[in-house]
């Protein structure tokens, strides 16, 4: 490399962007490459791994400027990331950078992230197996709440709320000092969350955010225990549940057949006798499993008024199985929302979880490569082109597309790809780089 020569430094990922985040220190035969030995001559550093473009230029001033430029383009990844979270990014080898472009913009990434709080659940359905679980192991201790009368005897709006957010500091003070499977769920969770915290963080602070996290997830479920036990409660004291035992669905059913389909010759008593029992007692489970509210409630006012060393062991994972049901199918958005809130929170006001809160919105837009050109006077032109939004795959166009790229060629030997290609999407010049004689 000669004294008058340029040099273009191309890594796998922005080092400058990431120690600066991290608060960490790496590249260092990189940084002795171009400091020691290029001294100057270093023109741009390009870098891709992080999903979004962003371009850093040098502030004039007295000091040595080792590169001039920085840039990163990694916008071909699989999703998005932020560029808002690096948006105070300034100074790389003791030289002072200011971001010239960004994509998407700071502003426009800030919004992206609020698809956290709006989109998760859509976006990650799957989490709801795990949330329902983790909820309902956080409330398990929690079943059933015999003493509930003292809120549906308030006569006031205010009246209720009091005694509703007491017997919930109430069930957070059992889970404290007497719970077992609640109190070893929390704590579990408590352990995974301050983990889950970034550690360019202090012991304090993560400890802080994930005691935080977990109080909101801990508050929620027992929110929702209260909810349901108060629905169950309500519908007792109404006659509409746990009026005649398990099998009132049963019953209900025989009651009907009686009444429209007599059976004056005893049928159905003989194929009770030839099947031993199994023709009744059949649809009467099946119907039992199929009116878990009734069983739930029949099973929660035995509890209440003989305890639970009086319910077998079959009673018990009957009981809490249906009991689970309800809880996950109630409990799933809410674990979504406080999870997506989470990551908003984080991801815009602390500028923490950028890869976690972008990678869980799966945004397939925001695409964009460079192209690098040489011109007659020897200067260096970097061209960025992008495109908003990606066309969704679909099939038929697909097969549209190969149809014209293969006629195309067919009739031209000479034929430029890239006309195909620009024939097909468009693309803008999203920024432009003119390093003069390179």
């Amino acid at each position: 490399v000669g004294e008058r020569d340029s040099v273009i430094i191309m890594t796998h990922e922005p080092n400058w962007l990431l120690d600066w985040y991290f608060n960490n220190v790496s590249g260092k035969n990189v940084k002795h490459l171009i400091c020691d030995y290029l001294k100057g001559r270093c023109k741009l550093r390009i870098a891709g791994d992080m999903h979004h473009y962003m371009r850093h230029s040098y502030v004039p001033s007295d000091g040595p400027v080792y590169v001039q430029h920085l840039l990163v383009n990694g916008c071909g990844g699989a999703f998005l990331h932020p560029t808002h979270v690096f948006s105070n990014f300034r100074k790389f080898y003791g030289t002072t950078y200011e971001s010239k472009a960004a994509y998407p913009s700071f502003e426009d990434s800030s919004r992206i992230a609020l698809g956290n709080i709006l989109k998760f659940r859509k976006k990650n359905w799957q989490f709801d197996f795990i949330g329902g679980i983790v909820y309902f192991v956080l409330v398990f201790s929690m079943f059933p709440q015999c003493e509930l009368n003292h809120i549906l005897r308030e006569d006031s709006f205010s009246g209720h709320l009091r005694s509703f957010f007491g017997t919930v500091w109430n069930a957070f003070m059992y889970v404290l000092e007497h719970s077992y499977v609640s109190f070893a769920g929390a704590l579990l969770l408590l352990i995974v969350a301050i983990t889950f915290v970034p550690s360019k963080l202090s012991r304090k602070k993560r400890a802080m955010i994930g005691v935080l996290h977990v109080s909101a997830h801990l508050a929620a479920a027992l929110i929702l225990m209260l909810l349901l036990e108060l629905g169950v409660e309500t519908c007792i004291q109404h006659k509409l549940l746990a009026t005649s035992g398990y099998h009132t669905l049963y019953q209900w059913y025989r009651s009907v057949e009686s009444e429209h389909f007599p059976d004056p010759t005893g049928l159905r008593a003989r194929i009770e006798q030839w099947t031993f029992g199994l023709y009744p007692a059949c649809i009467k489970y099946l119907m039992s499993a199929f009116d878990i509210p009734e069983v739930m409630a029949v099973t929660r006012s035995n509890i209440c008024k003989n305890g639970m060393q009086s319910l077998s062991r079959g009673g018990a994972v009957i009981y809490y199985a249906s009991v689970f049901l309800y809880f996950w199918v109630f409990s799933t958005p809410v674990v979504s929302l406080v999870l997506g809130s989470y990551l908003y929170i984080c991801v815009n006001w602390l500028h923490l979880h950028f890869d976690e809160a972008f990678s869980s919105l799966r945004i397939a837009n925001y695409k964009a490569f460079t192209r690098f050109h040489i011109n007659h006077d020897g200067d260096l032109e970097v061209y960025t082109l992008a495109v908003d939004k990606v066309r969704k795959f679909n099939s038929l166009h697909f097969l549209v597309v190969n149809l014209l790229q293969f006629t195309f060629l067919l009739s031209s030997w000479y034929c430029d790809c890239l006309n195909v290609i620009n024939l097909l999407f468009n693309y803008c010049k999203f920024d432009q780089i003119l390093t003069p004689s390179f």
